[in-house]
């Protein structure tokens, strides 16, 4: 039988560049190779968005849209929203009764989003113990594999370290550990050099028009040091070449010649970067369109990968039950 995999994203915006190259690219080609399933992490968003939680039922059925555009194949795996599967919560609820509070507490991630995200009031007990239910996310499946970043894998530690204390405590061998399957392609920097986040607002969209993208490629930050077009560039701190590079490696060449020869100037550079970005995303835009029209099909995605994900989440809170006592 194939290894199980789980993996999943928040629904607190819209798609962009750096989720299609960063996971959904990823996630397609392990399809094959595990029994998949995807998760829109509406709980997870929650603990950001819980001031403004009604915006989330457009972002899902537009992630929805945006996965299967992108090629995950509702056929081959399970999509499912998270609050569907009512035992990502149970799992939750037990593992946080085990959970030592200073686990939480040295969390790196924890301390980067309360620097990072302004406006939000983030220092609350739900925001606190999300890596507990980020590990329930996991273990409820008994996931072998999740398809992470190097940046993630402390988080998969800390579920690997609650799945032995588990283990331990109900001297049992319910939860396997989880391997990281690590995500292959390069980081993808936001249109002002930054981290790509919906919090910068620097992104690229996978549902931006042909005109939005060309005025968001414009106005990409290129070579500081390049004053006037006719100054030789350097190609390897500017951020449009790293496009390039991802959206069309075999014209890399060239355009390191256009770049230190002075042959175009930085603007041109950018309006052909946009039109390359416009054709790759064309069929992946058009799917999302036609996908959008019938959101009743995309209810009904959800709806059976949930049943698939619930047929087995059932049987593990049935082993954890018995496990601790309870039932």
């Amino acid at each position: 039988m194939k290894k199980r995999l789980l993996s999943g994203m928040r629904p607190t915006g819209k798609m962009h560049l750096g989720h299609l190259f960063g996971a959904l690219g990823n996630w397609t080609g392990l399809q094959d190779k595990y029994s998949c399933f995807f998760m829109v992490a509406d709980w997870h968003a929650l603990m950001s968005e819980y001031k403004n939680a009604g915006c989330m039922k457009e972002f899902i059925i537009e992630m929805t849209a945006d996965w299967i555009s992108a090629g995950v194949d509702p056929d081959k795996s399970a999509i499912f929203l998270q609050s569907d599967v009512k035992e990502h919560l149970e799992l939750s609820m037990v593992l946080s009764d085990i959970m030592p509070l200073s686990w939480l507490e040295r969390c790196p991630t924890y301390k980067e989003q309360l620097r990072e995200i302004k406006g939000k009031d983030l220092t609350t007990y739900g925001f606190l113990g999300y890596p507990v239910l980020q590990a329930a996310d996991i273990l409820i499946y008994k996931a072998e594999a999740v398809p992470v970043g190097q940046d993630q894998l402390p988080h998969l530690e800390l579920t690997r370290e609650i799945a032995r204390r588990f283990n331990h405590f109900y001297k049992g061998n319910i939860f396997p550990d989880p391997e990281p399957v690590l995500t292959k392609t390069s980081k993808i920097l936001g249109l002002d050099n930054r981290k790509m986040s919906k919090s910068y607002d620097n992104f690229i969209s996978l549902s931006d028009t042909a005109d939005v993208i060309k005025k968001k490629a414009s106005s990409m930050i290129t070579d500081p040091q390049r004053i006037k077009k006719t100054d030789p560039g350097h190609y390897d701190i500017c951020n449009v070449f790293s496009y390039y590079n991802l959206f069309k490696p075999e014209t890399a060449d060239e355009v390191k010649a256009w770049c230190k020869e002075a042959q175009k100037g930085c603007t041109e550079c950018k309006h052909i970067l946009a039109d390359i970005i416009i054709k790759h995303l064309e069929p992946i835009i058009e799917k999302r369109t036609n996908l959008l029209k019938d959101k009743a099909y995309l209810h009904d995605v959800l709806k059976e990968g949930a049943k698939k994900a619930s047929d087995v989440t059932a049987k593990t809170m049935h082993e954890v039950y018995k496990a601790i006592g309870m039932k």
